[in-house]
C-alpha cells in the first residue's frame, strides 16, 4: 500500500529474521516494512519499548502498522503508554501472552530458566504491562496447535499453540481475535496467518467466511 509501513516486531530470543517469510507475503501485498530488532533477554520490554520509539521516529510515512509476535507484543504496549502519539494504522499480535505468562512461570521456578528467560520477565511475560487504552484497532491471533517447548511445561491451559494458551492472548480493548490450528513458531510461516494479518490491517477486521 503506497504510503504505509508495517513494522515487525519479534518475540524471545529470536532477531525478526524469523519473520521473513511474513515479512515477504506483507510486502507482497504492497506494504513497506521495516524489522525491529532489539535485546529480548537483554532488556525488558519497556526499555526496548524505547528502542522501538526511536526507530519508528525515524520512518516518514501517512500510516504505519505494527505486527508483533509474542513477546513483541508486550514491547508494542509499552510503546503505546510511553508514546501515545503515534501514525495512524493497525496492530496485530501473533500469539502474544497479554496476561502472564503461565510456561514463563514455570520456567522461571528455576535458575536455569530465569537464566533462560533474563528480563523480559520484567515488565513483560509476568507482568506488569500497561493495559490497551489505544483508539487503534488491536486485532489479536492465536494459535491452537500444541506444538512446542510448552508440550514439556505443566500447567498450559488448553487450547495452546504450545507456549501460549488461547486465552492468555485475549486482552480489553482489543477490536477483533481469531484463532486457527498454528503452533506458536509455525504462526510466523503460516499463509493463513499472512492472509489473516492482511485483512486486520486493510479492515481492521479479521475475514470470516
Amino acid at each position: 500500500m503506497s504510503g504505509e509501513t508495517v513494522v515487525l516486531v519479534h518475540g524471545l530470543w529470536m532477531n525478526g529474521l524469523d519473520m521473513s517469510l511474513l515479512r515477504r507475503r506483507i510486502e507482497s501485498a504492497g506494504y513497506a516494512t521495516r524489522r525491529f530488532a532489539y535485546p529480548s533477554v537483554k532488556q525488558n520490554p519497556l526499555d526496548n519499548a524505547h528502542l522501538l520509539q526511536a526507530m519508528m521516529a525515524r520512518i516518514t510515512t501517512s500510516r504505519m502498522h505494527i505486527v508483533a509476535h509474542s513477546l513483541g507484543g508486550l514491547v508494542v504496549r509499552h510503546l503505546f503508554q510511553l508514546y501515545p502519539r503515534q501514525p495512524a494504522g493497525h496492530v496485530v499480535t501473533l500469539g502474544t501472552p497479554h496476561q502472564p505468562s503461565i510456561a514463563a512461570r514455570q520456567l522461571q521456578k528455576c535458575r536455569f530458566g530465569r537464566v533462560l528467560l533474563g528480563e523480559s520477565l520484567q515488565l513483560g511475560l509476568l507482568g506488569p504491562v500497561p493495559p490497551w487504552r489505544d483508539q487503534r484497532p488491536l486485532g489479536v491471533i492465536a494459535g491452537t496447535l500444541r506444538l512446542g517447548m510448552g508440550m514439556i511445561i505443566p500447567g498450559i491451559p488448553r487450547p495452546n499453540d504450545g507456549t501460549v494458551a488461547v486465552a492468555e492472548t485475549c486482552i480489553e480493548g482489543m477490536q477483533d481475535h481469531i484463532t486457527l490450528p498454528v503452533s506458536h513458531f509455525g504462526m510466523l510461516l503460516s499463509r493463513r496467518v499472512a492472509e489473516q494479518t492482511l485483512c486486520f490491517l486493510q479492515h481492521g477486521k479479521f475475514c470470516r467466511e
